[in-house]
């Protein structure tokens, strides 16, 4: 591995030329500390204007006693301003009213102006969320995906698939079913950092025989 290349509890990853570090980028898992996010290895985040408190700049409506968790894959890179909008945030709406009285009242509660739990929200591996998206609850974002920026996403995102839009809607798929397949089986995400570095341009590159013969 080069001797450059930062390991995964780097706060500050990117070094400019003058040797200083550049404050608004930070692999994730070292500087969130919030027990219901996980973050993968070597997942990043940039911003103009660096916050203090990654987690809540990224989900702002996710709290340490909420019942869903926000999942971050391994190698995901995250633009300035993008936010997860996590179950948390929900209002009921089924009903005459979706004014929220319980958060009026004290601590929540088990009270009926307050939606049951809701679900999840799962970014998988090497996926690219671009500047001011929003991510909306329980969307569940495949491996390889391409968020484009502005883009409000919901539900199910196929894996390699390039989302666009509001409501966010499949643009293109980065490569054929059969390809994707192949890809998905080799989870280049799960192997050594050693390995992947040296083998960086069939990562990088679109020849998956390169790809499947560079595995370990």
């Amino acid at each position: 591995m080069p001797d450059s290349f930062p390991p995964p509890d780097t706060v500050h990853p990117v070094r400019l030329a003058d040797g200083a570090t550049h404050p608004g980028t930070v692999f994730l898992k070292p500087v969130i500390d919030h027990p219901r996010i996980e973050v993968g290895d070597y997942t990043y985040a940039s911003a103009h204007e660096p916050p203090e408190d990654w987690a809540s700049r990224l989900a702002p409506y996710l709290y340490p006693f909420s019942p869903e968790r926000l999942i971050l894959g391994r190698f995901c890179q995250i633009a300035d301003g993008a936010s997860f909008i996590t179950a948390s945030a929900n209002h009921r709406y089924d009903g005459i009213s979706s004014f929220p009285f319980a958060i009026f009242a004290g601590p929540p509660a088990d009270r009926p102006s307050l939606p049951g739990p809701g679900p999840d929200t799962e970014v998988g591996h090497d996926v690219w969320i671009g500047a001011a998206a929003t991510i909306l609850p329980g969307a569940r974002i495949g491996s390889g995906a391409i968020i484009g920026a502005g883009a409000v996403v919901s539900g199910d995102v196929p894996p390699y698939a390039i989302m666009a839009g509001n409501p966010a809607r499949v643009v293109r798929h980065r490569f054929d079913a059969n390809t994707v397949a192949r890809i998905l089986a080799l989870a280049w995400w799960d192997w050594p950092i050693t390995h992947i570095l040296s083998n960086e341009a069939a990562i990088c590159g679109g020849d998956i025989a390169a790809l499947e013969a560079a595995a370990p």
